[in-house]
């Protein structure tokens, strides 16, 4: 006679159980391995303190600033900027970065990309573009605002940067970030000089966000 053999529900609970504590030890060992690579990065991310890049105006000039009617803008500026990387630990990868020129809030130049680059420990570099700008919408007012600063004898304009960075430490390298520049270029203009080029003082610093 054969025998048949049922496990009672104590044994199947058990063996639940069992399951469960398993899937316990092995989500507590994923969450701790976890924690350590993360607290690891945190650790030498503060050891490090990445200082952001620094920029400044080496030289900018305005050749061109023109209505072909109330609303439409010609534009030709150039620019060149000075980038910095203060760290002493730290590389910078540049990634899609964007220069534009903007006057009272609006763009008045497109956008003109410039090519990506490494820059390595507390190395500078050199960055120049040519920004125009064909026949581009303005505000009704910006003939209006014009006059008004070549009355008062200086034009600010705001020239820009927008792009992404990535730093490198050894043979890591970090998830990207949003790269901000600002920077503003006062250059003398009066009744007497109504015609480009006009130029900015060199080494003014921007300002920059990441």
């Amino acid at each position: 006679m054969s025998q048949v053999f049922v496990k009672s529900p104590k044994h199947c609970a058990q063996k639940g159980l069992n399951v469960n504590k398993l899937y316990k030890k092995l989500f507590f060992a994923f969450s701790t391995l976890f924690t350590s690579i993360l607290s690891l990065i945190l650790i030498i991310w503060l050891i490090l303190r990445p200082s952001k890049p620094e920029f400044s105006i080496r030289e900018a000039g305005v050749y061109q600033l023109s209505l072909s009617d109330p609303h439409l803008l010609n534009s030709s500026v150039q620019l060149t900027l000075l980038a910095k990387n203060p760290n002493q630990k730290l590389g910078i990868y540049y990634d899609e970065l964007q220069v534009y020129a903007a006057y009272k809030g609006q763009q008045i130049t497109t956008y003109t990309s410039l090519p990506p680059f490494y820059q390595g420990h507390q190395d500078s570099n050199l960055l120049t573009a040519s920004l125009v700008g064909s026949g581009l919408p303005v505000a009704p007012s910006f003939g209006y605002e014009v006059g008004r600063d070549q009355t008062a004898g200086q034009l600010f304009l705001n020239l820009k940067v927008n792009g992404r960075l990535r730093w490198k430490v050894g043979t890591w390298v970090s998830g990207s970030y949003r790269l901000n520049v600002d920077c503003v270029a006062v250059m003398a203009f009066g009744p007497a000089i109504p015609t480009g080029p006009l130029t900015s003082k060199q080494g003014i610093q921007c300002a920059t966000t990441v």
